[in-house]
């Protein structure tokens, strides 16, 4: 018996196929329309329904880079299920290259959404109204935010197991066990029992060729582990990909001026260890940055002018620091093939492995 036809905020898309949805959102006060993209690969088979989502910060590109790459993926004409890809999801904050929307709004906190709302609340609604009905399973790509670098990252509520399958797959290093925020589209879905995890990778408004090959081949991995898309042929990968995080730790200045960083993302910390100077502009006040903790630095401040109080270091905690080490270590030398072919300048992986 032939599968059904997919349907999407009224258009149908047949088994076999794939096919470039335009979901009206809003209008521009020029009268111009705008909508959201998605691209709906529907497989002969039966199987879940993906949704992998970049933008919904709008400054968070790197996500959209590893949308299209899993776009082109040649196992997808062996899809089982389906694959709903949203590369952008606040179109107006990419438009503007901004975080938020127009009225400064985290849409990212305005989930589930109102017909009747704010601007936020419309889209959300709009998002699971039109887009969400029928996912199983969710994806959602994010980055650090402006002038901070994540190290590739799972974050999820490690409750569910589905969810945890999900984290493993990914193979990104990190795995944070990160509680869900009120309003995020996150929350929302494990809502609705709809096993999800956020992958975080870079900075704001920059593209990261690391970043952007290990989330798309974690969204691959994913696929994979899902029986979406045939398992891949050749050598076996390590047993071990990630290291699950007991908890992680913000690392703040202490004092206004200018930073001079000692750690470097990726690396191992010890208690106590400095991890950076700063210092006035005329050298008279100078401070050391000191690690409250061990384990492993997943984000750095790239700005070096800082204030007091403000976020500089991000450092996850571990119940077996040596095995991060090692699942570290093994990313590392994946990062180092990575620059190698990479065909554009890589920050600041060029420095990792110093």
């Amino acid at each position: 018996m032939a599968r059904a036809p997919f349907e999407i905020a009224g258009v149908q898309v047949p088994p076999g196929t794939r096919r470039l949805v335009e979901v009206p959102v809003a209008r521009l006060y020029t009268h111009t329309p705008l909508h959201i993209p998605v691209e709906v690969v529907h497989g002969r088979r039966d199987g879940p329904v993906l949704m992998v989502c970049g933008a919904i910060h709008g400054d968070e590109i790197n996500g959209v880079e590893i949308v299209r790459r899993v776009l082109t993926n040649s196992a997808l004409r062996y899809l089982r299920g389906t694959l709903l890809a949203v590369p952008i999801v606040n179109v107006f904050g990419f438009v503007q290259r901004t975080r938020y929307l127009p009225d400064r709004r985290d849409l990212n906190r305005c989930f589930p959404g109102s017909e009747s709302g704010s601007l936020g609340g419309r889209i959300a609604y709009l998002l699971r109204t039109q887009i969400m009905e029928k996912v199983t399973h969710l994806i959602d790509l994010h980055t650090g935010a402006i002038h901070r670098f994540n190290l590739p990252q799972i974050r999820a509520e490690l409750t569910n197991p589905e969810t945890i399958r999900m984290a493993e797959a990914f193979g990104a290093p990190i795995i944070l066990n990160a509680s869900l925020r009120e309003g995020s589209l996150r929350a929302y879905a494990d809502s609705q029992d709809i096993p999800v995890i956020t992958f975080e990778g870079g900075e704001a408004l920059r593209f990261d060729e690391v970043v952007i090959a290990s989330g798309t081949k974690g969204v691959i991995r994913v696929m994979r582990a899902l029986d979406m898309i045939p398992a891949k042929k050749g050598p076996r990968a390590p047993k071990k990909r990630s290291e699950t995080a007991a908890n992680s730790q913000w690392v703040r200045a202490d004092m206004d001026g200018i930073m001079r960083p000692v750690a470097k993302l990726g690396h191992k910390v010890r208690k106590g260890q400095k991890l950076a100077m700063i210092a006035d502009p005329f050298g008279e006040t100078e401070v050391a940055v000191i690690a409250p903790c061990s384990g492993i630095v997943i984000c750095v401040n790239n700005l070096p002018l800082v204030n007091e109080g403000e976020a500089i270091y991000h450092i996850a905690r571990f119940d077996e620091l040596s095995e991060a080490e090692k699942v570290m270590d093994y990313f590392l030398s994946e990062v180092e093939t990575e620059v190698s072919e990479a065909v554009v300048p890589v920050h600041p992986w060029d420095e990792l492995q110093k």
